[in-house]
Formats: structure tokens, C-alpha cells, sequence
């Protein structure tokens, strides 16, 4: 029985068509879609999705700017800011790493106080490691490639001459902001403005490229400062040298250009070591040339000299009988160191005698005295915007008692630092001008007005009797220069305590201006309780003095006036030390 062969299975058409406009609509609500996405759907478009990819993929970093540079008057760098590396990461993926005991090797620490810090931060997503290390000290962690170690730029401060400009210069925190000093007093003109750059990262938050620079960064400006670092050298080693050899406490120095007004070296002691935080005390930042205000004593005479010659009663020679070397002020018995007799008005600044200051003082009263130092600038700030600066004290009281008159004459009773006592006495220096003071160079071409305070003549007859106190009959002869005629006043204070004055403690002064043919240099010169029998001005202070101003006239190339004795001589040209 032969079978009949089966029929081929039949194709429906409308099938065909079906799928076909299935398909056809499919592909246009696709097309539709993504015209839709593309060019018509603001809100819910392609700048939709581009932000929300942005929001999951893109991050804004920041752009270090590294702070202005601080230079010397001849543009040596004294405060510079230099690339360091800072190391961060998120608590919470070092705790889930396991390795631990690899990053706290690496960082120098040991694992348990790694895991402290880390407790602390507790579920925060940021610390810090560790702050401005070296690019090597920082790659050695992150060559180890711990989950969640991360790295950013920033700036470290550095200052070249270390301890000799510290209190002037100043620091900064570790984030780069002024806290002392010129730094602090500037930080909006030497702070550097961060930029903005766009970065993407992958899913463990890694920068997988930059995208590009939103803001650019702006680095801090420069500033350029009046002292001169071969005289602040100077001064330093010369001032450090004194401490060891008086056995005193602290000290300070600065030296003014009385032309200008721009202050040329300012040092201190005690010291500080701005690049090393270790064991650091924020106390030796202190800058006493500007915060330390005293009672000048008998380095303010001088000022009395200018009352007593205002007066018209006294000239330099007038003269006054001193004798018995003693007077009495109500209840006050005031004594010289001997008998003087009869001596001048020169003489008696000379000498600083304390019985012809007190008979000048009783003749002309107090009051032309008290307006002198006003006059002069005692009892205000110097204007040079030192973080800290003290005025000082002039006392302004309706009453006066009689010893307070007189005392009033030879520097107790006011108080006056020993920024403000030095740029008093540049205005003998400037022929009765008082210029205003500045730690900020000058240009050559820059005109200062000055104050008239003092006549002329006035100023000239005062600079005279300043030459005499380092002559053969002057309080001051270890203040002298080799070569050159040089012109001050000694003093010696007794400290005052919570009971008044102590006995066995002393500040040493001297304030000197040199050349005295051409005078231009001002220095003071302050140490505070230097030990032994050598406590007073002349014999503890007028030696630093001497040593600066020789460096001081020698580096600023003021030209000899009187031959050095022969010793000098034949010492410096067979090259001694």
C-alpha cells in the first residue's frame, strides 16, 4: 500500500506583514526616543543623563597656590613655599583593608596608634595621614597601593636663614595661614588663591583623568622688607654673643636708616627654629624690639636736653653746681656716683647726672618735658603694623607729686619700646625730622615727608652732646668705632616686680647714631638682666653697640672719618679674626 506524499507547510502573508509593522513601529518609537533625548527634552534629556553622570563620575579638586615670596631689601629669600605631598585617606576603607600593619610601618608610627586615629574619626570619610612630606617619604606609602590611600599637592613654608629672622618673619600654621610675625601682619597680600580643576574618578573614588581647569590658581604676591639679611647676621651673632657673655636673661637690638626711615636689621633673644615644630614654644616668637615696652631711664635725657634748650633758660654750656653729688625730692634722697660740682649742661648728659637733671627739670617743669616726648612719639605706635606692637606709656594725670616731676625727667615713670626709644633718636639724626618708620622697602625714587619736631640747630646742639657721652669724659667709651666718630646715651633701669622695683635686676641700654659727621644709622640696643658687676649701660650694652655699628657703617660703605689706631690697622691687614 503506497502512502501519498505530505503537502509543504503554507505561509500565511498577513503573518509576514504582522511582524513586519510590529517591527517597523519598534524601530521608530526607538528613533522617536532618542530624538526625544536628544534634541527636544531639556529636563529629562541628554543634559539629564550628562548630569547625572557627572554627579557619579566627575569631582571638582582643588588647585594649590603657593604663597608670596618674602625677600630681604636685596632680594634674598627669606620665606619661601615649597611643593610637599600630603597624605589622606577614608577611615573606614583603611579599617576594612587588613593591612594595617604595612601603612603604620610606612608612616613611621606604630599600628596602635594608627588604630586610635582611626577610632577618632570614627565614621568620617576623610583624615589625614600625614601632612607635607617629601614626594619620596610619600611614595614609599603609596607605592604599596592600599585601598583608600590617597595623596594631594600642597605647599610647605620654608625660611632659608632660620632662627636670625624669626621674629620678624614670622610663620605660618601647617594649612598655610600667617599666625606671627610679618606673615600674620600680611597674610592677605602674600596668601595665594586656589584653583579648580575637573577630574574623573572610577568606583573606588581613584582619579582615573583630568578633564580640564575650572579656575586657575593664583600664587600669593611678593613682599620685599627693609632689613637688610647681612646686617640682621650681624646683628644676630653679635647680640647671641653678648647673652653668653653677660649671663643675661633676653635682649634685643634694631638698627633704623634715620634717612628713610626703613629698619634695617631687628633681632632678639631667645630664638626659635621657624622649620622645626618639635617641641616648639610659641612664646619665643615674641619680638620684643616692638612688644617689650620699659622705662627707658637716662636714655631719655636727651629728650629733657630738648625741653631745657626750648626753654631759653639753658644752652649746652650753661652751668649748674651739682654739688654735694646728692639732692633731696620731697622724700627722696637722689644721689650722682661722686661729687660733679660745678659742671655743665652738656656735662650733665655726659655724666648722667641724676642731681643737674633734677635742678634742669625743677627750672623748666614738667610739662615741656611731657610735651617733648609726645612731640617725639612716645606713647604711640610706630605706624609699622607689627602684629603686638605696644605703644607705651605717658602719663597723662592731673595731679603731680614733686619726685614724680623730676623723675619723669631722667626716664622713670613712662615706658617706651625699644623700637619707639631708637626712632626718637632718629630725629637728631635727621635734623629735627621725624620720618615715619617702615619694615617694607623703599625705592630710591620714593619721597618721605617728614615731621618737623625739633629746630635745626636745636637737633644739631643735642647731636653734639651725644658725641661727648663716648668721649674721654662720657659714660659711653666702649661704644666707640674704629675709624669712626659715633654719638649715643647709656642707660641702666632697675626692673620693676609685683612690689615695686627689685634691687639686684637691671635692663642695660644704649642708643647710639653713627657716623657723627654724616649721622644716619640709629641702633638701640636692649639686654635685660645681665649678671655680675658689668650690669650698667656703658659696660654691658655699649660693647654690642660697637661691634654692630662697625659692621653696620663698614657693609653700608660709609667712609672713614678718623684714623684707627695703629694696632687696628696692622691686626686687619694681616687678615685677623
Amino acid at each position: 500500500m503506497s502512502r501519498r506524499p505530505s503537502s509543504a507547510p503554507k505561509f500565511a502573508a498577513w503573518r509576514f506583514w504582522v511582524v513586519s509593522l510590529l517591527l517597523l513601529t519598534l524601530c521608530s518609537l526607538l528613533i522617536g526616543r532618542l530624538v526625544l533625548i536628544q534634541a527636544i527634552d531639556k529636563d529629562h534629556g541628554s543634559e539629564f543623563l550628562k548630569k547625572q553622570g557627572a554627579m557619579r563620575a566627575v569631582r571638582l579638586a582643588e588647585i594649590p597656590a603657593y604663597r608670596g615670596l618674602i625677600t630681604d631689601r636685596r632680594g634674598e629669600p627669606l620665606a619661601v613655599s615649597t611643593p610637599v605631598v600630603s597624605l589622606w585617606a577614608n577611615p573606614a576603607h583603611l579599617t576594612d583593608s587588613g593591612r594595617l600593619d604595612e601603612l603604620a610601618a610606612a608612616l613611621n608610627i606604630s599600628v596602635g596608634d594608627l588604630r586610635k586615629r582611626l577610632a577618632l574619626y570614627g565614621d568620617k570619610q576623610f583624615m589625614y595621614l600625614a601632612r607635607h612630606q617629601t614626594p619620596d617619604q610619600a611614595r614609599r606609602v603609596l607605592d604599596l597601593k592600599i585601598a583608600g590611600v590617597r595623596s594631594e599637592r600642597e605647599y610647605r613654608r620654608f625660611y632659608p636663614a632660620g632662627e636670625v629672622v624669626s621674629q620678624v618673619v614670622g610663620l605660618t600654621n601647617v594649612d598655610g595661614q600667617g599666625i606671627a610675625g610679618l606673615e600674620k601682619a600680611f597674610d592677605e597680600w602674600l596668601l595665594g588663591h586656589p584653583g579648580k580643576k575637573r577630574y574623573l574618578k572610577d568606583l573606588h573614588g581613584d582619579a582615573v583623568r583630568d578633564i580640564g581647569v575650572v579656575t586657575e590658581a593664583r600664587p600669593g604676591k611678593e613682599l620685599a622688607l627693609s632689613i637688610d639679611l647681612r646686617l640682621q647676621y650681624l646683628q644676630h651673632r653679635e647680640l647671641q654673643r653678648a647673652m653668653v657673655e653677660t649671663g643675661a636673661e633676653a635682649g634685643a637690638a634694631v638698627t633704623i636708616d634715620a634717612w628713610t626711615g626703613e629698619i634695617l636689621a631687628m633681632t632678639n633673644h631667645p630664638v626659635f627654629n621657624p622649620n622645626s615644630r618639635a617641641g616648639f614654644d610659641y612664646a619665643a616668637t615674641r619680638n620684643r624690639v616692638v612688644t617689650d615696652a620699659f622705662e627707658p631711664g637716662s636714655t631719655i635725657k636727651p629728650l629733657t636736653l630738648v625741653a631745657a634748650l626750648e626753654s631759653g633758660k639753658f644752652t649746652i654750656d650753661t652751668l649748674i653746681d651739682t654739688s654735694p653729688g646728692r639732692i633731696r625730692v620731697g622724700r627722696k634722697m637722689l644721689p650722682d656716683p661722686s661729687n660733679y660740682g660745678e659742671i655743665s649742661v652738656s656735662r650733665i648728659i655726659e655724666k648722667s647726672s641724676q642731681v643737674g637733671v633734677t635742678k634742669i627739670a625743677q627750672a623748666i617743669g614738667h610739662e615741656p618735658v611731657l610735651d617733648v616726648y609726645r612731640r617725639f612719639g612716645l606713647g604711640v605706635s610706630s605706624g609699622i603694623g607689627f602684629p603686638g606692637e605696644r605703644a607705651g606709656i605717658v602719663p597723662n594725670r592731673e595731679r603731680w607729686s614733686d619726685i614724680e616731676k623730676v623723675t619723669l625727667a631722667f626716664g622713670y615713670g613712662l615706658t617706651a619700646t625699644p623700637l619707639q626709644i631708637a626712632h626718637a633718636y632718629t630725629v637728631f639724626a635727621n635734623k629735627g625730622l621725624r620720618i615715619p618708620l617702615t619694615l617694607l622697602k623703599r625705592s630710591p625714587e620714593q619721597t618721605v615727608d617728614g615731621e618737623r619736631v625739633v629746630s635745626e640747630a636745636t637737633a644739631s646742639e643735642v647731636l653734639t652732646v651725644l658725641g661727648r657721652v663716648t668721649g674721654e669724659h662720657g659714660t659711653a667709651k666702649r661704644a666707640r668705632v674704629d675709624g669712626f666718630s659715633v654719638g649715643g646715651k647709656t642707660g641702666t633701669v632697675h626692673k620693676v616686680g609685683a612690689g615695686g622695683y627689685i634691687d639686684d635686676q637691671y635692663l642695660a641700654l644704649f642708643v647710639g647714631i653713627a657716623p657723627m659727621d654724616n649721622p644716619r644709622y640709629v641702633t638701640a640696643i636692649v639686654v635685660d638682666q645681665p649678671k655680675g658687676d658689668a650690669y650698667g649701660g656703658g659696660a654691658a650694652a655699649a660693647p654690642i653697640y660697637s661691634r654692630i655699628t662697625n659692621g653696620v657703617l663698614r657693609l653700608r660703605n660709609a667712609v672713614p672719618a678718623i684714623e684707627a689706631p695703629t694696632e687696628t690697622r696692622l691686626v686687619a691687614l694681616g687678615g685677623g679674626q
